[in-house]
């Protein structure tokens, strides 16, 4: 049966879909950019603030529903430019830590909301 994952925690959906969804074991989180869930404002317009807000807000989801990063099996990071991937790096790298998830991280043309990045990710529980 698939729940629909819904926190205050991390910000709205802003089109139609769900911040995330529950099949069994496995969570499939919706790609998280970097907007404060509370005022709704986009972080500071820099790589590094927006990569931490993006994860924060990941991990609110996560929290909610009663896991951490080290249940995240698999992490997808979309940057608004390479240029950017070794600073993105740094702050993931915070959150992260062995045994690490598989990820891609791939530059795109634009994110919504003119983010930096986005990070999407799927966990285990």
């Amino acid at each position: 049966m698939k729940n629909i994952v819904n926190t205050t925690k991390a910000p709205s959906a802003i089109g139609p879909y769900s911040q995330g969804v529950n099949i069994g074991d496995l969570f499939f989180f919706s790609g998280q950019i970097p907007l404060d869930p509370t005022t709704g404002e986009m972080a500071e317009n820099n790589i590094k603030a927006q990569t931490k807000q993006s994860l924060e807000n990941v991990k609110a989801l996560l929290e909610s529903q009663g896991l951490d990063f080290s249940n995240v099996i698999k992490t997808t990071v979309f940057l608004d430019s390479m240029d950017d991937f070794a600073a993105m790096n740094e702050v993931y790298a915070e959150y992260f830590v062995a045994p690490y998830p598989a990820r891609s991280a791939v530059a795109v043309d634009k994110l919504p909301k003119g983010a930096l990045v986005e990070v999407e990710v799927i966990a285990h529980k």
